[in-house]
């Protein structure tokens, strides 16, 4: 018993640990955007490998439980959750590097005009991510769930972007490649937000035991009440 408690306080850690250096990635990712520094992002890039070995070793200590010590209840419920984590915090990397990526090329081009809606969404969205990442190291289930309520307004904002940029690549096409390249940044800041979703979701299920994606907590609509 003392064993299995142990196992699982080293994969809540790893998970921790992953979870900084998501976060630390993503921060950095929107730093180097701000300043317009391929320094930077070039080292955000490079520093992704940990992040993706993090996520091989958490799933394989996860199996490793789930298959020598048939854990019950919210054992379970923290097993099953860290491997779901740590694929979304895998995935949060890879879109800090997306980031990271277009702004190397945007270093190089002329200045595009400012875009207070990417400064917003980056706000939100590490905002999002971080407070997720706090709900579940303090099993918070209430702070889970104000996370929530706050997707849709970065998912706005990146409606907004495309509807802005679109306007500037139309009245001057001289702009397309930056105002493309601002797109594809504002889909990765809009896709970390979903992530940090995913997460607060599942640290809802974990404290809870109720899961709450798509609505599945929601009592069903019966035929009659349409």
């Amino acid at each position: 018993m003392r064993h299995f408690q142990e196992e699982l306080d080293k994969l809540k850690a790893s998970l921790v640990g992953m979870a900084g250096l998501a976060e630390e990635a993503v921060r950095r990712a929107v730093e180097s955007l701000r300043n317009r520094d391929p320094v930077a992002a070039a080292a955000v890039v490079a520093a992704d490998n940990v992040i993706d070995e993090l996520e091989v070793s958490i799933d394989a200590l996860a199996i490793g439980l789930l298959a020598l010590q048939q854990p019950m209840a919210r054992d379970l419920r923290l097993i099953a959750v860290s491997m779901k984590i740590s694929s979304d915090l895998e995935r949060i990397g890879d879109h800090a590097v997306n980031i990271a990526d277009k702004v190397t090329w945007l270093s190089q081009a002329p200045p595009f005009g400012a875009l207070p809606e990417i400064e917003e969404m980056s706000r939100l969205a590490t905002d999002m991510l971080s407070d997720a990442l706090n709900a579940f190291v303090q099993g918070n289930a209430q702070l889970a769930r104000e996370v929530l309520g706050r997707d849709d307004a970065v998912d706005d904002l990146h409606k907004n972007n495309f509807r802005i940029l679109l306007t500037h690549m139309m009245e001057d096409p001289r702009t397309i490649t930056a105002g493309m390249d601002l797109l594809l940044i504002s889909a990765n800041l809009e896709r970390i937000a979903d992530m940090a979703t995913n997460i607060a979701e599942d640290v809802v299920y974990l404290v809870e035991g109720r899961t709450i994606k798509h609505h599945a907590d929601e009592p069903a609509v019966r035929p009659d009440d349409c």
